[in-house]
C-alpha cells in the first residue's frame, strides 16, 4: 500500500492507546520528542565511550627487587608506559617474605617508602600489569610466587581474566635464567586468563648487538646482577623503557577495541 496506508504505524506518532494515555499530562510533558530505541542505545554507547576516554589507562608495574635491580628496570618501564598518550604507569612492591634480621644479615639496602606495596585486590584496578622480579634457580622468586600465591579469590572469580600482562627479570649471570625465569611464570598467567605481552624483537637492532654484556629477550626486558654490585647498562634500561612504552601500546589498543 502506499504511504499513510496504515500498515506501518508512524515512527513519529505515538500508538492510540499511549496517546490517551498523555491526555492528563502537562503540554511540556505531552510535545516532549519520542526518541527511538536503536537511538537510546546508541547514545548510551557514546556516552560511556567518552567517559572510557576520559579515564586515564592504568599499567601497574608490580615487583620485587632485593637489591635494587629489578626495581632499576621498573622505574625505566614506567618512563616508557608515561610515554603513550591516555596511559600511565604505577609502581607497586610485592611484600617481604624474609625476616628482617636475615635481610640485614644479607646486607639488603632499604626499601623506598614512595613505592607502597601492592594487595592482590588492587590488581583488579589495573588495566594491564607487568611483573618483574629476580631469578632463584630458573624460576621466579619466593616473594612473587607468594604473591601470586595469594591471588586465588581472584583466581576463583576469574576477575584477571582478558588482562595483558608481562615480566621482566634480573639474574646473577648471562645462564641464569633470563628467558626460564619469564617462561616458567606463564603458568600464572594462564590459570587467571591473562593474556601475555612478550616484546619479541620489537627493540629492532637493540636486541641484536653483541658488542656488550646485555640482559633481556623476547620474553621481557632483564638485567644482569652479577654479584650484586653491576648496575644496568643503558642498553638494558632503553628495553626497560622500550617494553614500557609497548605495552601501554597494546593496553590502549585493547581498552579501544
Amino acid at each position: 500500500m502506499g504511504k499513510g496506508g496504515g500498515c506501518v504505524p508512524s515512527k513519529k506518532r505515538l500508538p492510540a492507546a499511549a496517546a490517551t494515555a498523555t491526555d492528563d499530562l502537562p503540554q511540556s510533558a505531552r510535545e516532549a520528542p519520542v526518541i527511538p530505541v536503536a537511538e537510546a542505545e546508541a547514545e548510551a554507547e557514546a556516552e560511556a565511550v567518552s567517559t572510557m576516554e576520559g579515564r586515564r589507562l592504568k599499567v601497574y608495574i608490580v615487583f620485587y627487587s632485593m637489591y635494587g635491580h629489578v626495581e632499576g628496570l621498573a622505574r625505566r618501564m614506567k618512563k616508557g608506559v608515561d610515554g603513550i598518550e591516555g596511559v600511565e604507569g604505577v609502581l607497586f612492591r610485592v611484600p617481604e617474605t624474609m625476616p628482617p634480621e636475615v635481610l640485614d644479615q644479607m646486607k639488603v639496602p632499604e626499601k623506598d617508602d614512595g613505592i607502597p606495596e601492592i594487595s592482590a585486590a588492587e590488581l583488579t584496578e589495573a588495566d594491564g600489569i607487568l611483573f618483574g622480579f629476580p631469578t632463584r634457580y630458573g624460576c621466579m622468586a619466593a616473594q612473587m610466587k607468594a604473591f601470586f600465591d595469594s591471588t586465588g579469590q581472584l583466581w576463583r572469580e576469574q576477575k584477571l581474566a582478558g588482562k595483558p600482562a608481562g615480566f621482566f627479570v634480573s639474574t646473577g649471570t648471562q645462564g641464569g635464567g633470563q628467558e626460564t625465569t619469564a617462561w616458567t611464570a606463564i603458568t600464572q598467567l594462564a590459570h587467571h586468563g591473562m593474556l601475555f605481552v612478550p616484546i619479541g624483537y620489537t627493540f629492532g637492532a637493540g636486541m641484536f648487538k653483541m658488542d656488550s654484556i646485555r640482559g633481556g629477550s623476547p620474553y621481557g626486558a632483564g638485567v644482569f646482577a652479577g654479584d650484586g654490585t653491576r648496575e644496568p647498562s643503558e642498553t638494558e634500561l632503553s628495553l626497560a623503557e622500550h617494553q614500557g612504552n609497548y605495552m601501554a601500546a597494546i593496553v590502549k589498543r585493547v581498552a579501544q577495541a
